[in-house]
């Protein structure tokens, strides 16, 4: 069983008893969940200010990034690609233990709405961005900490031998932030439809325990 789960922020809150919601239901992710992808709403807060360009967004500007993500996870599993993937391999290439299947989530690209037509897609840009905690849809720096897996889940027409390129690339260069005990531990699929209004995008899953905000 999959789940898109908002975690409660101590700086954007309008209930009370979210905390509480928060503890109780962990226990339940934990145990009877396969794959919980997080997101919190001071992080998506965050990107509709500062990279969207949104001076008051609405409930329905986080629930579109929230779509865009979900969209993205699951795509292969509504349309064709080169090198698809599905939920069951997302759990086999991400999950190390049972109990470790909370994974931080995050979107590319992220542009303002005035900048999209100059600005210029590749698998390289996109790549960048996916490592990126201004794209991360959780309030927790990427540089803090060390990745135990991660997906990127590109969408468009793109070359699959640039991608697993991008990836070995990704890899060697930010050695220091992946653990040493997991080989191969980027999964990177393509799936051929680009999201609505793109040419080509990007969804990433990463396994992170030691983050800033998952101590």
């Amino acid at each position: 069983m999959e789940t898109f789960s908002v975690i409660p922020s101590p700086k954007v809150s309008d209930t009370v008893v979210e905390p509480y919601n928060a503890v109780l239901s962990f226990h339940q992710l934990v145990e009877n969940s396969d794959e919980c992808f997080l997101l919190d709403n001071e992080a998506l807060y965050d990107i509709c200010f500062r990279t969207l360009k949104l001076t008051t967004p609405t409930y329905g500007d986080l629930n579109h990034l929230v779509s865009a993500a979900m969209s993205g996870v699951t795509c292969c599993l509504r349309f064709p690609g080169q090198l698809n993937c599905d939920l069951r391999k997302i759990a086999v290439n991400l999950v190390p233990f049972p109990r470790l299947h909370f994974f931080m989530t995050g979107f590319a690209p992220l542009t303002s709405r005035g900048y999209q037509q100059y600005r210029a897609l590749t698998v390289p840009e996109l790549t960048q961005q996916m490592f990126d905690a201004k794209n991360m849809m959780c309030a927790a720096d990427p540089r803090h900490g060390r990745y135990l897996t991660a997906a990127a889940l590109f969408r468009g027409r793109m070359s699959t031998k640039e991608v697993d390129e991008q990836m070995l690339n990704v890899q060697n260069k930010n050695s220091s932030y992946f653990v040493e005990w997991i080989p191969n531990n980027i999964k990177a699929s393509v799936c051929d439809i680009p999201p609505k209004g793109l040419k080509m995008g990007e969804s990433s899953a990463s396994a992170r325990p030691q983050g800033k905000r998952a101590n």
